[in-house]
């Protein structure tokens, strides 16, 4: 055995001792002053925590990418604000559930609970909900005791609309506790989340201030944290946060849990960007870009099919229109520390630290606002005229989707915009509890784990685009940050439309280098190699094909016996110019012989469009024999409108290939979907 299998099977070790452990065994406060999030409990019994901090109401929440989470802690606030009902926000993994039937009766005025549950993935709980939901399903015996209600955050495009936020209802429901309101659903799918959420909340809060007899009072911001400046500090104390991912990259008292971890969505490895390359031809109007990560100095391992979470930082342009907007340039470099009013508050940041570094590194800053957190800052309208004019905007759904949401708008630029370029004062505590956090993007792996042990691939196309009617371009976080990069290293005359700083905090990505983790997946190679496989990704939803195929040429080069069938439909718009790895297909077909098939859509090429649906069901026959040999069938990119259309066209081919019913047809894709033969990876 080497030393790195020997550093892996270490790290194995360290990581189940860790889960079976809850980490127990070094303990949640030492884990607090590691990653900087402050606020933790010392207990995860849920009857002490409300006890010892007097909380008479409890929000729990699901969230895989931090929208059920921001959802969760506004609800809160104002739940608290409006009816003077003491609230508790907390993730659900921080807590133990064996006594929660137990809550009424020992925790004296305890009024009810509130589940903000996101489904992950094909009917999924979200990374933090996995023990909360084995406890509902195979644990939990009674909650007859408990007032509940519930809002699922969901995507009715997939099969599993809304799931985890329906087996909480159900299963409260089932044990005996009673639902207050209405059971809630967001849904992303139709881009209605926010609103769904506005209608769902304003009739629950109708209803407890009726059957709880509650008082009303006006909202109004009680802040749960205090920003306190320090002068003693400056951007030069070692103590001080500068945009680092956690304190364990502030303090850096153990090297070893920096390049060894454990690494996860709270602790990143800073992983060299090796190398990068533009996968678009120069007469595209579209970028995409391929990266490689090098894994060689880390025991961070992958497993193919699964997801490269990259931690990114704002861009320099709109930090800039951040702190301009709220009068912050002068004091950007300003060192504050964070004294908490309620103990059951916390950051996801470490501090001290600057106004600069959090607005660069840790809040959501240029993504879409919501109406919701609109109607937040109209106390600190900078005049009389600004204050109607957000009122005017907040106040109607459809004059806010008009004027706001159809053009793109982020929070700065649009109240730049509505003041005339008039800075608000806004408490920077307010900003920080109100913002979202600035979340990990994720990126299907497109290498093998079998081939590329130590280097990590990923497919990124870029974002840029200016929104009909308006005259600013939008321009995704993480995808424009990689754009510079790949920029950079090519020492390309190319100029994006944003920039970054590169560097990072304290040199920390120089050079080329960005904070990530592994996001495991299900999205997997059938474990037998024999087996046939259908994929289905169009665009940069071919990504994880290219590490299946990558895996299986692996297979052929190991002498692995009777490789199955590798079938890939793969669609763009020009041959010629966005056909993502198109020098690389042809290595793969001469490696697997007749044992790989392409068949490919490209859709502005003809004057009709064709897309890789058409070219499923032109090959129906060749499908069911597939099929009919045990074949996986998979499909990743585009939730809204391709996964739809390849499960029609699926559809089709079973009802003429086969002779069923649309209704049995439909079914049998169900049953696919349930013993894991029909694999989605969509967004």
């Amino acid at each position: 055995m080497d030393t790195l299998d020997l550093s892996v099977l270490i790290a194995i070790a360290l990581a189940l001792i860790a889960y079976f452990s809850k980490g127990s065994l070094w303990g949640k406060e030492d884990d607090n002053s590691v990653h900087g999030v402050a606020g933790g409990f010392q207990t995860r019994d849920l009857v002490e925590i409300l006890n010892s901090t007097n909380k008479k109401a409890l929000v729990l929440y699901g969230s895989q990418t931090g929208t059920s989470e921001d959802y969760a802690h506004k609800y809160a606030r104002e739940l608290q604000s409006k009816f003077s009902i003491p609230t508790l926000c907390g993730d659900l993994s921080e807590f133990d559930f064996d006594n929660l039937n137990d809550i009424p009766e020992q925790v004296e005025g305890f009024t009810f609970i509130t589940f903000f549950m996101a489904t992950y993935g094909e009917g999924e709980p979200t990374d933090n909900a996995v023990e909360f939901i084995e406890f509902l399903k195979n644990d939990a015996e009674d909650l007859s005791n408990l007032k509940y209600t519930v809002f699922g955050l969901g995507n009715s495009t997939y099969e599993f609309y809304n799931q985890m936020g329906k087996t909480t209802n159900k299963r409260f429901s089932e044990l005996g506790a009673q639902l207050i309101g209405t059971f809630g659903e967001g849904d992303d799918g139709q881009a209605t989340m926010d609103e769904d959420f506005l209608a769902w909340k304003d009739s629950l809060f109708d209803t407890i201030k009726k059957d709880l007899h509650l008082e009303e009072h006006e909202v109004v911001y009680q802040p749960g944290l205090k920003v306190e400046e320090n002068t003693a500090l400056t951007t030069s104390s070692p103590n001080v946060s500068v945009g680092e991912p956690n304190k364990a990259y502030v303090l850096r008292e153990d090297e070893n849990l920096l390049q060894y971890g454990p690494f996860d969505h709270t602790h990143p490895y800073i992983a060299p960007i090796s190398s990068s390359r533009e996968l678009c031809s120069e007469t595209s109007e579209r970028n995409c870009i391929h990266l490689e990560f090098d894994l060689s100095n880390t025991n961070l391992r992958y497993s193919t099919g699964d997801h490269l979470a990259v931690w990114p930082s704002n861009a320099n342009e709109h930090v800039e229109s951040f702190l301009k907007v709220f009068n912050l340039t002068d004091k950007r470099s300003s060192v504050f520390d964070i004294e908490f009013l309620d103990p059951t508050v916390t950051v996801h940041f470490p501090f001290p630290t600057t106004y600069e570094a959090v607005v660069r590194h840790h809040l959501e800053i240029s993504g879409p606002i919501s109406r919701q957190t609109l109607k937040q800052f109209i106390p600190y309208a900078p005049d009389q005229s600004t204050k109607q004019e957000v009122i005017r905007l907040s106040e109607s759904k459809d004059v806010f989707h008009n004027e706001v949401t159809a053009k793109y708008y982020n929070l700065a630029d649009l109240l730049f915009k509505v003041s005339k370029e008039t800075p608000w004062n806004v408490p920077f505590n307010f900003l920080i509890e109100t913002m979202p956090n600035l979340q990990h993007r994720y990126y299907s792996i497109s290498s093998s784990s079998l081939s590329e042990k130590q280097t990590i691939h990923i497919t990124a196309m870029i974002e840029a685009f200016t929104p009909t009617g308006s005259d600013h371009i939008v321009t995704g976080v993480t995808t424009n940050l990689l754009w510079n990069i790949q920029l950079n290293q090519d020492k390309s005359t190319v100029k994006a439309p944003v920039s970054y700083d590169l560097n990072g905090p304290r040199n920390l990505f120089s050079p080329y280098k960005l904070p990530a983790h592994i996001r495991r997946s299900t999205f997997k190679l059938p474990s037998n190699p024999a087996l046939p496989v259908i994929m289905i990704g169009p665009g940069t939803g071919v990504a994880p094909f290219r590490g299946f195929i990558r895996e299986r040429c692996q297979q052929v080069d190991n002498g692995t016996p009777n490789i199955g069938q590798s079938i890939l439909y793969y669609g763009c718009r020009n041959s010629e110019q966005d056909f993502l790895y198109r020098d690389e297909w042809p290595t793969y077909s001469k490696k697997l012989g007749d044992k790989f098939k392409m068949y490919t859509a490209f859709s502005r090429e003809n004057s009709h469009k064709v897309y890789v649906q058409h070219r499923l069901l032109e090959n129906s026959r060749e499908f069911i024999e597939l099929m009919d040999q045990g074949a996986f069938v998979y499909v990743c990119g585009d939730a809204g409108k391709m996964a739809k259309d390849v499960n029609k066209a699926i559809v089709e081919i079973l009802i003429k290939e086969k002779g069923l019913s649309e209704e049995d047809a439909t079914e049998s894709i169900r049953e696919f979907k349930t013993s894991n033969r029909y694999q989605e990876d969509v967004w």
